[in-house]
């Protein structure tokens, strides 16, 4: 079997993988590399030289920086503008666009999203609109932002290194510029005067409480003085249940403490907030002689026949709920409290108990997250994070099967509850993104201006051919950590660690596409298809081929894979390098057409209630807009 052979099929499996989805794109990548090395297409000495590469340190740098950027302040200034842009749709659309565009420059694409997609939703809910008529611009604003400098995405750096490594010469800071630019504000001007009205209209997602419905869920159970449960505690509880059933809150004396911050031992007149349906109930009167209700006065009715909801149990002519209402104004999560109705069914004003620790959040699964594929008992969510699982809702429903049932998926929409100190640090290990309305808080004045003065100064020095790209940046990256920007720890955590692992394993694979002759072959096919055709054919046509490549696996690996091939055209026609690497950057970074493509379209699947097959209904024209504006743009600023 000759060497293209081999690469073909292992490429091929790659592929196949990375659009199945099954196992995580860095582990696909990984085996690739060792599949590779196994059958000689790598030296073994060469093999994890791709992890010291340049474009590897330089995206390293940018991740660090980027989360500077955001503890510093920068974010929270411009996001609080945002908010103030007023009541007509066009506008937001055109402001929350433009913004997580012009940040997306600068930072992270996905670090820019998660940045504006609380402040997305927190506009959609101020104005009750749907959050699906502004996500899905915002996710394709920040692809089209990062078109435009050297660092705005991963595809701009592989292809600056690659030219640096056949011409000697890396693409500058901004000579992405003249083009992405172009092709930025084309997109924008689409998605805002026509593109918005494309995409799907999700109506009652803007709200928690209509998305999680949690007064259906949440219940209250009392410890009565023959109680089995009388003196455990909920660790014993649990034990005696053995299934984990989410005790929210514990209420005592008209105090109210967190559930798993509550060590004592359960008392008379305890009552346990607790998320649970029919089955559960039955199984905490039986196992633990819990009974239903606040007041112990009378007794409560079981569960109908029918497998009613849990929402509503008379007790002694009353009916006991328990309600979520999400905190707009504060913007930390939601409170619980606790609605009465007489007997004449007239609804009492909710009693309020004082919250001790308790914070209910929103937060939307990343593609990394360690949650992926796994259940809430294998990930020891209370144990091991002290976060209980509330809800979860997954293309704009709530989920109605049992929680531990549940295996996560990129995308999907969680209820949890968690003490407010640590639920940053436990979603941020957890891989999740929170979603709730949040106070900008703003950064201290003086980290501000210090990281944007860094930040400067690293371009300047990269300008001026001072320093490499990846020296500058990582230079930039440790004066960020030295002046005190950013905690060391965080830093660590910003480092995208799949996405690292990704390049690391496709840079020698790209290589091997190149060495064993299988992209000059690719080349050779594509010559003699287009040699009756003017250059500008095949270059559309690589655009294309290129742009289908992003949409089913990551754009980096896009990238990585293509730029070989593009190379090759160009020596075939003896024409120049510049223009069809051009045209990998911008293709490899526009993956418009599906959720899968890229993060960014990922997060926002959930929050905004999309389907795999809207994200066509809006990529499509977009896509053609992007070919349309980038062909005579590259041509024009880099001639062949």
């Amino acid at each position: 079997m000759t060497d293209s052979t081999q690469i073909f099929l292992i490429l091929g499996l790659t592929l196949a993988a990375f659009a199945w989805g099954r196992f995580r794109y860095d582990l696909v990548a990984l085996s690739a590399l060792l599949a590779t090395t196994l059958t000689g297409l790598v030296p073994a000495s060469e093999a994890f030289l791709g992890f010291g590469h340049p474009a590897v340190i330089t995206v390293a740098a940018v991740l660090v920086l980027s989360r500077g950027f955001e503890r510093s302040g920068l974010v929270d200034v411009i996001a609080e503008q945002t908010l103030k842009v007023g009541e007509q749709l066009v506008w937001q659309v055109l402001v929350l666009t433009g913004t997580v565009l012009v940040l997306s420059a600068l930072m992270n694409n996905v670090g820019a999203l998660a940045l504006m997609l609380p402040v997305a939703m927190r506009m959609a809910r101020e104005h009750a609109r749907s959050p699906s008529l502004l996500l899905m611009p915002l996710a394709f604003g920040s692809l089209l932002g990062g078109l435009t400098t050297l660092i705005g995405t991963p595809p701009n750096i592989i292809i600056s290194s690659y030219r640096a490594a056949q011409t000697g010469e890396a693409f500058g800071m901004f000579a992405f510029s003249p083009v992405g630019v172009g092709v930025a504000l084309a997109g924008l001007f689409f998605i805002v005067l026509l593109g918005w009205r494309l995409t799907p209209r999700r109506e009652g997602q803007a709200s928690a409480d209509e998305l999680f419905d949690t007064a259906h869920y949440l219940i209250e159970m009392r410890v009565d003085e023959d109680s089995k449960a009388l003196g455990w505690s909920l660790r014993e509880l649990q034990a005696a249940l053995e299934e984990p059933v989410p005790v929210l809150a514990v209420v005592r004396d008209e105090t109210r403490r967190a559930g798993h911050a509550f060590m004592g031992k359960l008392e008379v007149g305890d009552i346990l907030l607790i998320e649970a349906g029919p089955d559960e109930m039955k199984l905490l009167e039986d196992k633990a002689g819990l009974r239903l209700g606040a007041e112990p006065d009378g007794t409560a009715d079981e569960a109908g026949d029918d497998g009613s909801d849990a929402s509503s149990k008379e007790v002694s002519g009353k009916e006991v709920s328990a309600n979520v209402a999400a905190s707009e104004d504060a913007g930390d999560g939601a409170e619980a409290g606790v609605a009465d109705a007489d007997a004449d069914g007239e609804q009492k004003p909710p009693r309020r108990l004082d919250p001790e620790g308790l914070q209910l959040v929103e937060a939307v699964v990343r593609n990394d997250s360690m949650m992926i594929h796994r259940t809430v008992v294998q990930l020891r969510l209370l144990n091991q994070h002290g976060l209980h699982l509330v809800a979860v809702a997954r293309d704009g429903a709530r989920l109605k099967q049992r929680l531990r049932d549940i295996r996560f998926r990129a995308g999907d929409v969680l209820l949890l509850q968690g003490d407010e100190g640590g639920l940053g640090e436990s979603l941020a290990i957890l891989g999740c993104l929170p979603l709730a309305s949040r106070n900008l808080t703003l950064g201290q004045p003086r980290l501000l201006v210090l990281s944007l003065a860094i930040f400067a100064l690293a371009i300047v020095a990269m300008l001026l051919d001072w320093m490499p790209a990846a020296v500058a940046l990582s230079t930039a990256a440790l004066a960020s950590l030295l002046a005190g920007v950013l905690p060391l720890r965080e830093a660590y955590q910003a480092i995208d660690g799949p996405v690292i692992v990704l390049l690391g394993a496709m840079l020698p694979v790209g290589q091997a596409l190149d060495t064993s002759g299988g992209a000059a072959l690719i080349a050779d096919q594509m010559l003699a298809m287009g040699r009756d055709w003017p250059v500008v054919a095949t270059l559309t046509g690589l655009f294309a081929l290129s742009m289908l490549l992003s949409n089913v696996i990551n754009n980096a690996a896009a990238a990585l894979l293509m730029a070989p091939i593009a190379a090759s055209l160009a020596k075939g026609f003896g024409v120049s390098l510049d223009p069809f690497l051009m045209v990998v950057a911008v293709s490899a970074s526009c993956a418009f057409l599906t959720p899968i493509g890229h993060q960014s379209n990922t997060l926002v699947m959930g929050p905004g209630g999309y389907r795999f097959s809207d994200y066509w209904k809006l990529g499509l024209p977009l896509s053609l807009v992007v070919i349309v504006t980038a062909i005579p743009l590259i041509l024009w600023v880099w001639p062949l």
